[in-house]
């Protein structure tokens, strides 16, 4: 199939590759304000964000490749944007949207139209799967929390992650996932 791609929709295909890698250069920005000294990148939190929704789909029979890739896009504008908490995030839509928009450009207009509807569904958070990544980035977020906090931080300085994260994730099996995550570490 590479094979009958022009120079020019490579050099494209490299263009879309280097602008997802900036987020591996993207620090998150909610842990950068509450004072962690080298915090995970947005491609950090996308990583293990997917290997949860690979295992998660696996055991509840979701379509295990749109959660991967619904995972895999979900921070994508922030490699052109910046990360962007909560807060930020919603009066930014149009920005995200624009983002999103010119790294797709990159792609041929079959994977672009692919991936915006996935992202779209994502955003729209309706669908079983979109909910999944949803809740699952962020019992990822806790788990960062918890894993932050046990390398020195104090809970008071992680509890907007936590109660976020109590708040986004509703589905029983998950929240008893949660619940386990933020038990106190057995040493």
């Amino acid at each position: 199939m590479l094979e009958r791609i022009t120079n020019s929709n490579l050099r494209d295909h490299v263009k879309f590759f280097e602008t997802a890698g900036k987020l591996k250069r993207t620090p998150r920005s909610g842990w950068v304000e509450v004072g962690i000294q080298k915090p995970e990148s947005v491609a950090d939190h996308t990583f293990r964000t997917s290997i949860l929704c690979m295992i998660y789909s696996n055991l509840e029979g979701l379509d295990e490749l749109k959660l991967l890739r619904m995972a895999l896009i979900h921070d994508l504008p922030e490699a052109i944007i910046g990360d962007l908490t909560p807060p930020r995030k919603t009066r930014s839509k149009e920005k995200e949207d624009n983002a999103m928009n010119q790294i797709l450009s990159l792609l041929p207009k079959r994977q672009r139209e692919k991936y915006m509807t996935d992202w779209n569904e994502y955003q729209e958070g309706k669908t079983r799967e979109a909910k999944a990544v949803r809740q699952l980035e962020k019992l990822e977020m806790a788990l960062q929390a918890r894993e932050y906090e046990e390398a020195g931080l104090t809970r008071q300085s992680l509890k907007r992650f936590i109660k976020s994260a109590e708040e986004a994730i509703v589905w029983p099996q998950l929240r008893r996932l949660l619940s386990h995550i933020l038990e106190e570490p057995q040493h």
